[in-house]
């Protein structure tokens, strides 16, 4: 969605009448007091018209902010957490990385046993640090059998800085299936006992 600027049509106004004028109006040839004709006008309103596309401006929804989970979803959570006041972006990054590793890559909880792999880190960035991470089962049960042809099944966490590096968005999701069955929220549970060891604190931590 996406809103116009006022003050760009007007400046875009502004522009389309100098241009209409000057069009009609050669170098040397002075204007008569009805210089601006009809037809100018027109000239003027079908270049107002067209101004929306090149003026607009993005609605005030954060750039880094991850998509939420549908309305309902079971197979989806998305929480927000928090770091130690004052940490460094060096050190959050440092921090989510290791908390990322120390999880077991034959699983933990009846879930995950098919390990995980880090598919894009931006962390050290200066801009839109984020990192994801694909987690699959072990693919043995009777669901993965049954249900998704004797394959894993694969979940994604996403995980945004905010700008400011005072929250950081987490949004761990599955691929297939209306529910998961708590594996999102199994894998979360996990991480933020980690976290919360080094001291962080919001949503999703446990007690």
């Amino acid at each position: 969605m996406v809103r116009f600027s006022f003050t760009a049509v007007v400046a875009a106004i502004s522009i389309s009448s100098a241009n209409a004028f000057a069009f009609n109006h050669p170098a040397g040839i002075a204007p008569s007091s009805t210089s601006l004709h009809a037809t100018d006008r027109r000239t003027v309103l079908r270049n107002v018209l067209l101004v929306p596309a090149a003026v607009t401006v993005a609605t005030s929804e954060p750039v880094y902010a991850i998509d939420s989970c549908p309305k309902g979803s079971k197979n989806c959570i998305r929480q927000t957490w928090n770091p130690p006041a004052g940490t460094s972006s060096s050190d959050l990054g440092s921090m989510l990385r290791d908390v990322l590793n120390q999880y077991p890559q034959e699983g933990q909880a009846d879930v995950d046993g098919g390990g995980y792999k880090i598919v894009m880190d931006s962390l050290s960035e200066s801009s839109g640090r984020a990192v994801s991470v694909e987690y699959r089962s072990a693919g043995t049960g009777n669901f993965a059998k049954f249900f998704n042809g004797g394959k894993p099944f694969v979940d994604d966490l996403v995980i945004e800085v905010e700008p400011d590096g005072s929250k950081v968005e987490f949004r761990s999701s599955s691929r297939v299936g209306d529910s998961d069955f708590g594996v999102n929220s199994k894998r979360l549970a996990y991480l933020g006992d980690l976290l919360k060891n080094k001291g962080w604190t919001g949503v999703g931590l446990s007690n």
